[in-house]
């Protein structure tokens, strides 16, 4: 009984580190506000990108993945070279520095965002986000495979994330997880410590 007491208290423990916000977090979070505003005006949803950062990169500056994504906001370097062209005003690509990762992060998710119709809001960032994680065309493909399995392709909660238009398992599984986690998850955590707002209820 003791050992099952003391197992499940660690584990407590290992979840809710999980879901403490990093040190790093609190030296950008002026830039974060600035930046989300610029793109998105003062009702900017800063704390669901302070998730966003959270999930990508853990606000690491330095941070890499095994696939070549490069610092906060984890861009692919074909991704940093392109968002100029669609978003001029971010500047000359530099991934690893905090202030262009963040701005344009959040120009990206606002080009993705105007792309994407949904329900409500919280449906509308929840496939913004798939499609930052995974792409828009494969975001556009698993609606029309909802709509046509009988589905509500403006729906993403229980509708759109439900399908798989021909992504790997592993993809599927990051990608589903990938909107659930900040929205659900982190975007909670971030509002509770006076982040600002999030964009699900």
């Amino acid at each position: 009984m003791l050992i099952c007491a003391v197992a499940n208290l660690l584990l407590w423990v290992a979840v809710a580190n999980a879901q403490e916000i990093p040190r790093a977090a609190h030296q950008y979070r002026s830039t974060l506000i600035r930046c989300a505003r610029a793109e998105w005006g003062l009702n900017a949803p800063v704390a669901t990108f302070a998730a966003q950062v959270h999930q990508e990169s853990l606000w690491r500056t330095d941070a890499r993945s095994q696939a070549g994504a490069q610092g906060l906001a984890q861009f692919m370097p074909a991704t940093s070279a392109w968002l100029p062209e669609v978003a001029p005003h971010t500047g000359e690509p530099a991934p690893y520095n905090p202030g262009w990762a963040l701005r344009a992060m959040v120009a990206y998710d606002l080009w993705l965002w105007q792309r994407i119709t949904a329900v409500t809001e919280c449906h509308r960032m929840a496939m913004t986000l798939s499609a930052y994680n995974g792409g828009l065309g494969w975001l556009n493909r698993d609606k029309r495979l909802a709509e046509a399995s009988g589905l509500d392709p403006a729906r993403w909660w229980d509708h759109v994330e439900t399908v798989n238009a021909g992504r790997a398992a592993w993809a599927i599984r990051e990608n589903r997880g990938y909107p659930r986690r900040i929205l659900l998850t982190l975007s909670p955590v971030y509002e509770a410590a006076g982040w600002g707002r999030g964009v699900c209820p």
